[in-house]
């Protein structure tokens, strides 16, 4: 192989490498959130364990998630600057949820494994399910809309 080919392909990977950081997560503490987030998680966080906090920059702009269990499963809220709840993804059973969503999924997941299946909640509004597949040792996630129909595009 060429040294410009060999080049060119770090190159490659080191930019593809750059773009899939950044939004990355960094762990903070409770003290670290400005107030009108800390307003908005103590809020939230009402009769819930709190497990942590972390920040990420996505295209410029901060959010904060508060990691949560509420009654034994898990519930992520993600917060803007302002305090306002911007997406909160919150874990169901399968057996609760509809007949057409479990259909979907299972679509989905195809002869994979759903592990766990959480709502996505944008804005007050339910946008989605997604769920954590293992297919043959392969981990991924797969999303449906709340009627069980595959989505236009990812939430």
């Amino acid at each position: 192989m060429n040294i410009r080919l060999q080049v060119a392909l770090f190159l490659a990977g080191v930019l593809a490498c750059a773009g899939t950081n950044s939004a990355q997560e960094k762990k903070i503490k409770r003290a670290d959130l400005p107030a009108a987030v800390e307003k908005t998680v103590a809020a939230e966080s009402a009769g819930a364990t709190v497990k942590g906090f972390s920040t990420e920059k996505e295209k410029g702009e901060t959010f904060y998630e508060a990691e949560l269990v509420v009654n034994g499963h898990s519930k992520d809220v993600l917060i803007d600057a302002s305090g306002t709840v911007v997406e909160v993804e919150e874990e169901v059973a399968l057996d609760s949820l509809s007949a057409d969503v479990k259909a979907g999924l299972q679509a989905k997941a195809g002869k994979g494994k759903i592990l766990k299946v959480e709502s996505l909640t944008k804005k007050g509004k339910l946008v989605a399910y997604e769920a954590k597949v293992d297919s043959n040792g392969k981990k991924s996630e797969i999303q449906v809309g709340p009627d069980g129909k595959p989505l236009g595009h990812e939430e």
